[in-house]
């Protein structure tokens, strides 16, 4: 590699293209009338104007060296870093540019005159206010990211690139980008065009995108390196020596990657190498497509380092946030109410109804679970109705403003369970058809439906394990309880008329079978409600019982009819009656549950829920609102807990700590992991709300001024805990 010198690079070659001009008898600029260009539009005028500008380029490669030695722009550039003159050089920024003003002015009679002046210059697609919710102080005074922080330990945050607005964010930084190749084009191309445009101002791309780097780069790294970093990257100098045609791009990119990596986590180098080699070829072969793809990779890498900042700070702040928790909401809604932005009448009326509904189930026999439950009985009980898919979602109380979507989630994965096993009863309600013709079992033997007796269990469904399909019928006559890791059981008809070897058979085929009607939930296409997806999915589900049966007068039409009448109305009576199985079961597993998490600290409680559940491989987004240019990758908001029956991701991986590796697809989806989710949230909301609306009335003990120096006695140790944990994590990323 040769050195380029003070006026390596592309810019060493534009006061030459000036002067060869010049040097050619050609007119003065203000004699010229240069042609008006219009900014390229697509792809094939781009590749136009690199073509002109690589025979010009040429060209001034050829006739540049005999002109040089009269060329202010060969004189030697002053360094990037550590230039002592940086800060005495404004007087002579504003001389040059004022004579350059003069020496260019266009003619009156030039066309170039009559270009409009420049609008407002695009802003860079990541600049320090884009970034500013990655700030500590941001993340510890955001009250849904720290309610979700307790409930995935992988919560860390991304770039935002997710639906509409992610589509609109890379629009417009593509629109950045292709005006910034425009314009550094034009002024290779078109000078007098270019400073009848934009002036002397810097008020474009370029100049911008410094700013925003030297901005984000003062954000990582410590107090005692700005002062090198404003000598390193004095914007003003650099476009000064830019318009000159002396800058030296190639060291600044050398300069760039030495503080890069100095302050990046060792896997960024990778990074950071290929945006210098990006950057230094750029300027060495004069492609401005590849100067502009280093300026991007900059940008993203600045992106990255900042990313990895917050979520290094986000790990060392977590057990605080999460034990001040409790403390943190009751302060936030108690300002709330007391502003009059959130009422909780709604809230209170639902857990009244809840103890009336309580009272007049348990009047002569007291629940199973009140030991389990303690005070937090009714709670759980209501709990556990609002979470099922038949419970209108305008009836969430705006208590569970950061569990909605929680809620939401839950009852999408209880729809699918209660459906899967609306199609495993209505499968063997056929196949059971399906040996008595086989078998030619007599009438006697057959109950009043036509169904031969004892072909299910009186076992009720186990759906502590929704894998563990043990259908039953209450009006059979016999009765053979379940294990509750069996899968499908087909007991044995009187008299032994199934051999063992037939329902070993059956159980197999009852597996196979609920493995590909989860394989075809996998690969429906989303829905924005559980019960369209479900009439969608209809017929492929009836087509794949049927091809499990063998019954000659079983009709596809039929079938198909009546599973989307049962799957898409969760209101009917086959699926109410499968969902109150359901719930019953869903609240006996949450009281053991909460009798094992009620006592334990907010870590505590964290460690134990998060630990022991299904984690699905990858990163899921986390949104608050779509507020922010970032996301937050926890189970939580979007999606919280395990990816939903439906959703592409597969529910056969388990993390190889979690108890629950060991199950088979059927039993990942069970009530089990449900009711822990459950029972996390719920803990924790009856923690914070128990005495603001359930017990107590905060609403009445406002005008207790005790109630509020509580609150604040405690923010203020709180307070005490973040100081040290931030500067704990300052010292840690240093």
């Amino acid at each position: 590699m040769g050195e380029q010198g003070a006026g390596g690079g592309f810019e060493s070659h534009l006061s030459t293209h000036r002067r060869q001009d010049s040097t050619a008898e050609e007119p003065l600029p203000t004699e010229t009338v240069p042609e008006t260009r219009n900014p390229p539009q697509q792809a094939e005028q781009e590749d136009q104007i690199m073509q002109e500008f690589s025979r010009v380029s040429r060209e001034l490669a050829t006739d540049g060296g005999e002109s040089t030695a009269s060329t202010p722009a060969a004189e030697t550039a002053p360094r990037l870093s550590r230039n002592s003159s940086t800060r005495s050089n404004r007087q002579s920024t504003s001389e040059y540019f004022t004579a350059h003003a003069r020496d260019r002015r266009p003619s009156p009679l030039s066309r170039s005159s009559s270009v409009p002046i420049a609008p407002k210059p695009l802003e860079p697609p990541v600049t320090r206010a884009t970034l500013s919710e990655l700030d500590v102080s941001k993340i510890i005074h955001n009250p849904k990211l720290r309610h979700d922080i307790n409930f995935d330990p992988e919560l860390h945050f991304r770039p935002n690139l997710d639906g509409e607005k992610g589509k609109r964010k890379q629009e417009k930084a593509n629109q950045f980008w292709n005006m910034l190749m425009e314009q550094l084009i034009q002024f290779i191309m078109d000078r007098e065009g270019f400073y009848a445009r934009y002036g002397t101002d810097d008020n474009w791309c370029l100049p911008a995108l410094l700013k925003a780097a030297r901005d984000i780069i003062e954000t990582l790294v410590p107090q005692r390196d700005r002062d090198l970093l404003n000598d390193g990257l004095n914007v003003e100098l650099l476009m000064q020596q830019f318009h000159r045609g002396v800058a030296d791009l190639e060291k600044l990119a050398a300069w760039l990657s030495g503080v890069l990596k100095l302050h990046c986590a060792p896997m960024r180098d990778e990074w950071v190498d290929e945006m210098y080699n990006e950057l230094s070829n750029g300027n060495r072969n004069n492609d401005m497509g590849e100067l502009v793809k280093g300026m991007r990779n900059l940008l993203s890498v600045l992106e990255a380092m900042k990313l990895d900042v917050a979520n290094h700070q986000i790990r060392c702040l977590r057990p605080v946030l999460i034990e001040d928790t409790v403390h943190f909401e009751q302060r936030f809604f108690v300002k709330k109410i007391q502003a009059r932005k959130l009422s909780i009448a709604a809230a209170k009326q639902w857990y009244r109804n809840a103890e009336i509904a309580a009272s007049i189930a348990y009047a002569n026999t007291p629940s199973p679970h009140a030991q389990a439950f303690g005070e937090t009985g009714t709670f759980f009980e209501a709990l556990t109705h609002l979470v099922l898919p038949s419970t209108s979602t305008g009836n969430i109380p705006n208590t569970f403003l950061f569990d909605e979507e929680r809620i939401l989630k839950l009852r999408s994965d209880m729809y699918d369970s209660i459906c899967l096993e609306i199609c495993m009863r209505k499968y063997e309600d056929y196949d059971s058809l399906s040996r008595q013709f086989s078998s030619g079992v007599p009438a006697y033997v057959s109950d009043d439906n036509g169904r031969t007796l004892s072909t299910r269990s009186s076992a009720e469904f186990n759906f502590s394990r929704p894998s563990s399909l043990t259908f039953s019928d209450r009006n059979s006559l016999s009765s053979t309880p379940s294990s509750p890791r069996s899968s499908v059981i087909f007991p044995l008809t009187t008299g032994s008329c199934i051999p063992a070897q037939d329902s070993a058979e059956s159980r197999r085929k009852a597996q196979e079978l609920y493995s590909s009607l989860l394989a075809l939930l996998h690969t429906a296409p989303p829905a924005s409600r559980p019960d369209y997806r479900w009439k969608n999915l209809a017929g492929a589900m009836a087509l794949q019982i049927l091809r499990f049966v063998n019954h000659p007068q079983a009709s596809l039409a039929e079938l198909e009819s009546n599973l989307v009448r049962v799957l898409g109305d969760p209101t009917c009576e086959v699926f109410r009656e499968v969902e109150a199985e359901f719930q019953q079961k869903l609240l006996g597993e949450v009281a053991v549950k909460v009798k094992e998490f009620r006592n334990l600290s907010g870590v505590g409680l964290f460690s134990r829920a998060t630990g022991g559940r299904i984690q699905t491989p990858g990163t899921r987004a986390w949104n608050a609102g779509g507020a922010g240019d970032h996301l937050r990758t926890p189970g939580a908001s979007k999606v919280m807990g395990i990816q939903s029956l439906g959703g592409s991701e597969p529910l056969t991986t388990a993390t190889s700590s979690s108890p629950s590796s060991n199950r088979d697809p059927r039993e990942e989806a069970g009530v089990e992991d449900m009711a822990m989710r459950v029972a996390h949230f719920g803990v924790l909301h009856w923690r914070v709300w128990a005495q603001l609306a359930y017990i107590g009335d905060v609403e009445s003990e406002l005008e207790n001024a005790d109630l509020m120096a509580q609150m604040q006695a405690q923010g203020s140790a709180y307070a005490e805990q973040f100081a040290a944990a931030a500067a704990a994590a300052n010292v840690g990323r240093s």
